[in-house]
């Protein structure tokens, strides 16, 4: 939970409490994944961290530049197991909350992404919300669907989402390097 924002010549200075992320092997200079963006530790006290957010992160992302409850996630080792899409913590662009429903025991989320990235949301395909992987069940146009299941809902923010939020869009790192391959951007 970022507990604290401090405007500075740069951007903010965020102060979070980091709760069950196992802050004991995190030290200053690594990446933190904090509401899905890559973050660098400036400053660790016991579970509290420091963040210097630039205005460029602030620019194009959401969720850094005041107190409240974010999704956090340490990097990704190499080693480590990976239980979801290839993340890196590089914002694509914002995102707004067209739609969220109840679909049995679950949530339905329908989401609006940037002109410049719904090409790249697929169905079936996978697509990073607020820092937590996901994947998509439909696409129309610009909006696409994503099922949250009890357990995302209670392990993240995104049970918190409303009609009309904001929220941070990162699209398939797969699909950004085809594109370029292919000669496309």
């Amino acid at each position: 939970m970022i507990e604290r924002v401090e405007r500075a010549a740069t951007g903010v200075r965020i102060m979070l409490r980091a709760g069950g992320l196992g802050t004991r092997v995190i030290r200053v200079g690594d990446s933190v994944c904090v509401q899905g963006v890559c973050l660098t530790v400036t400053a660790r006290r016991g579970k509290t961290l420091r963040f210097d957010v630039s205005r460029e992160t602030l620019d194009c992302t959401t969720g850094l530049a005041r107190p409240g409850a974010v999704n956090l996630e340490r990097a990704l080792r190499l080693g480590d197991a990976l239980g979801g899409h290839l993340v890196s913590g590089h914002v694509d662009g914002v995102g707004e909350v067209l739609a969220f429903e109840p679909a049995g025991e679950s949530r339905r989320l329908r989401v609006r992404a940037p002109a410049a990235l719904s090409r790249y949301v697929a169905r079936k395909g996978s697509v990073c919300v607020d820092g937590v992987s996901l994947t998509v069940n439909r696409v129309r146009g610009r909006a696409f669907d994503i099922n949250l299941i009890p357990h995302t809902l209670k392990a993240t923010t995104l049970g918190r989402l409303a009609p009309g939020a904001k929220v941070n869009l990162e699209i398939d790192l797969v699909a950004r390097y085809v594109e370029r391959m292919l000669g496309k951007a």
